[in-house]
């Protein structure tokens, strides 16, 4: 299997635009020298005594490429299933250049959750740090708590139910603009340019038509090289993402310096989003966040805001327009706050908090294709779990693969069905779309803004049918159908907008 990827992967190399052949030649080397090597690093692990039972698979890549591998063909929880059958609830791998213990379990979820600075640490590999620098997830301890502290204060509910609005506003536009009037979209790329231009505004004003094309092209190449093997060799994913990281950072830099003249000439308000927001408040040491700092961290909620929200859209889109039943009763809660508001008023916070069928079934799209497939940590002590031994400085691995889509916590589990989540809802650690814990996602409330403002808007002013029933659903790295999800639009009566 893993033998099957990599050559994959060459042949995938042929389709690179720079530089194939010095990529070719080299990763023909590397898998070679790979399978010199393969039978002395497959038994690596009996070199650790007590550590849980696994493999670290080939040299430096590990298990990586079949781990990609089987999200890319809509099947991530193959390589989970595959080795707990083998090995149990806690098995060894060794993803992305790290070796590392996988826990898949909700007990497991619990104790990793639980044990943040005490016994683990977030510590999402190298290759992604290099890649979001200073950001809140490459950072661990008092740092992260600062970081977490200052963030939150903009990202919780009280300060986002004052932009309620503002989302509603942006909404409308964009769907009288690409949705409205058309018989038929394709709703993946209008759902990531409309979570990206959101994104934009609500971080940093960005809404010049030339600056958001600017930055989203960098944009469109840096989220593709995320989650890859670290190969830093021009024509790579990889490396692609850095130089696009980089292009970003230096844009955003230019924004930094613009708003600061602008906010020490009363030109801008402390209040009109997070960059201001950062700019213009200090921690409780009194010091400011440096420039390199505000750049990682909306480059990093740039990510989470765009990715993950476009992608959690489009898959409950499919699913409404696969079970009707749920686009009525949806249908029926939005138009009932709808008529409840004067003509040309717009959402408000306590709008949302009626939204509650609404959020069931976002939720249960969440179960089915979560957008975040599983987060790392790093021992930051040797440490005894189910009576294994974790090395200090191994990473460790949850994955939503291992509960979502259980009989054991969901019935009928393949089923689409928001039910599941009245009223005490599933048992705890099964459903952690976003985490949990002290790192739990601090976007979760503003990804619930996005999701439902939408769901509001689309729903009161059109049905849809899915072009091609039955697409596929791949994850790279997020859950995304292969076509996009073509829908032919269906408009009411009367519309809304």
């Amino acid at each position: 299997m893993v033998w099957k990827e990599a050559v994959s992967v060459l042949q995938k190399a042929q389709e690179l635009k720079e530089p194939p052949l010095m990529f070719t030649v080299f990763l023909a080397s590397f898998i070679g020298l790979a399978f010199f090597f393969y039978l002395i690093s497959n038994h690596r692990t009996k070199a650790w005594r007590g550590i849980p039972p696994g493999t670290f698979g080939w040299p430096l890549i590990g298990e990586t490429l079949e781990f990609l591998g089987c999200q890319r063909k809509g099947n991530p929880r193959d390589f989970f299933d595959s080795r707990t059958q083998k090995y149990g609830n806690v098995f060894t791998t060794s993803l992305v250049g790290h070796p590392t213990v996988v826990f898949c379990s909700p007990e497991g979820n619990r104790f990793l959750f639980s044990n943040e600075n005490k016994l683990v640490v977030n510590s999402w590999p190298s290759s992604v740090g290099n890649l979001f620098r200073s950001s809140l997830i490459t950072t661990v301890g008092d740092d992260a708590k600062r970081l977490r502290r200052i963030l939150m204060t903009f990202l919780r509910p009280e300060a986002l139910r004052e932009f309620v609005g503002r989302v509603d506003s942006m909404t409308k536009r964009h769907l009288a603009e690409h949705w409205i009037g058309k018989d038929e979209v394709t709703a993946l790329p209008l759902l990531k340019r409309y979570t990206f231009s959101l994104a934009c505004d609500l971080f940093a004003s960005i809404n010049n038509k030339d600056d958001l094309d600017r930055l989203w092209l960098h944009f469109m190449v840096f989220v593709k090289g995320v989650m890859q093997i670290p190969i830093d060799l021009p024509g790579t994913r990889y490396n692609k993402a850095k130089h696009a990281a980089n292009a970003i950072r230096q844009q955003l830099g230019s924004i930094i310096n613009e708003r600061k003249i602008a906010l020490e000439a009363g030109n801008a308000s402390p209040e009109q989003d997070l960059l201001s927001f950062l700019l213009s408040n200090v921690d409780e040491q009194g010091e400011s966040l440096t420039d390199n700092e505000i750049q990682d961290n909306i480059l990093l909620l740039l990510y989470a805001g765009h990715d993950t929200s476009s992608s959690t859209l489009t898959v409950l889109l499919k699913f409404l327009a696969e079970n009707p039943h749920c686009y009525e009763e949806v249908l029926r809660e939005q138009l009932d706050i709808a008529g409840s508001k004067e003509a040309g008023q717009l959402l408000e916070w306590e709008d949302l908090q009626r939204m509650k069928y609404s959020w069931r079934v976002a939720q249960e799209a969440l179960r089915l294709f979560p957008a975040a497939q599983g987060s790392f940590r790093k021992a930051i002590k040797e440490f005894i779990y189910d009576g294994f031994t974790i090395p200090k400085g191994w990473k460790m691995y949850w994955t939503v693969n291992s509960t979502h889509r259980k009989s054991e916590y969901f019935s009928n589990p393949e089923t689409f069905d928001p039910s599941r989540f009245e009223g005490e809802g599933p048992p705890p650690y099964t459903f952690v779309p976003f985490g949990g814990g002290p790192r739990m996602c601090p976007g979760n409330e503003f990804a619930r803004l996005e999701i439902l403002v939408f769901l509001h808007n689309i729903v009161k002013n059109c049905k849809w049918n899915l072009v091609n029933p039955g697409e596929k659903v791949i994850v790279d790295p997020m859950p995304a159908p292969v076509n996009g999800l073509p829908i032919k639009l269906v408009p009411h009566d009367s519309v809304y907008i």
